[in-house]
């Protein structure tokens, strides 16, 4: 059975996590927009170099140009023999886009079998967040309440920081972000029947348990 899927909820969830956890059992592919956006900047492909210019402007790149990549290479996913599924990463962000995304699946014959919600409330999501630093030499990430860096250095020796969209005041603004922009989408997924959702305001292993419970129900 093909299975593809879309994790939902404000960053610091525990979204990246939980799609792990999920693609490793089922042999999903996780397709992420951001990462598909900086491969087509170093192809330097014409698409490449127009995106590169609007970045370097500090500019957001367009939801078409997003929707011409997603496409070709979800196409090319599911003509591979072994593709049994995908879970997409940071797309959709707003109900526009989850129509487009709609279109897409129609065009290359798949259909979207879930969409699961980790809630989690703003409080959290900061405290987990703006915990976290990160090794400035091997980039390993630690967290200062649940994995904290051994003598305050990264095990591998190196100093750690903490990135400046992981500062509360960055990780309060975003939050209000998905709440403007992302948040609708529940709705509109939950009007479609295919919203399954969760409390991830637990442990992370706790959240993954829970979380490959409601993708092994659409199996």
């Amino acid at each position: 059975m093909v299975l593809n899927l879309i994790f939902l909820g404000p960053p610091g969830a525990g979204k990246g996590s939980v799609a792990q956890a999920a693609a490793d059992k089922h042999g999903l592919i996780q397709v992420s927009t951001g990462d598909l956006v900086r491969g087509e900047v170093k192809s330097g492909s014409d698409l490449g170099k127009e995106m590169s210019e609007i970045i370097n402007a500090g500019n957001l790149i367009s939801d078409e140009q997003i929707n011409q990549m997603l496409e070709a290479k979800l196409k090319s996913l599911t003509q591979e023999e072994s593709f049994k599924g995908f879970i997409l990463d940071g797309f959709p962000r707003t109900t526009p886009q989850a129509t487009e995304l709609e279109n897409i699946l129609s065009r290359i014959d798949q259909k979207l079998n879930g969409v699961i919600y980790i809630t989690s409330d703003e409080e959290a999501i900061v405290t987990r967040i703006s915990a976290r630093r990160t090794c400035k030499v091997c980039n390993k990430i630690y967290n200062l309440v649940t994995n904290p860096p051994p003598n305050g250095k990264c095990e591998c020796g190196g100093e750690v920081y903490q990135r400046d969209d992981e500062k509360e005041s960055v990780v309060r603004d975003r939050y209000q972000v998905y709440l403007e922009k992302t948040a609708p989408l529940i709705d509109f997924y939950k009007a479609k029947g295919l919203l399954k959702e969760y409390d991830g305001n637990v442990p992370l292993q706790e959240s993954i348990n829970r979380g490959m419970e409601l993708v092994e129900e659409l199996l």
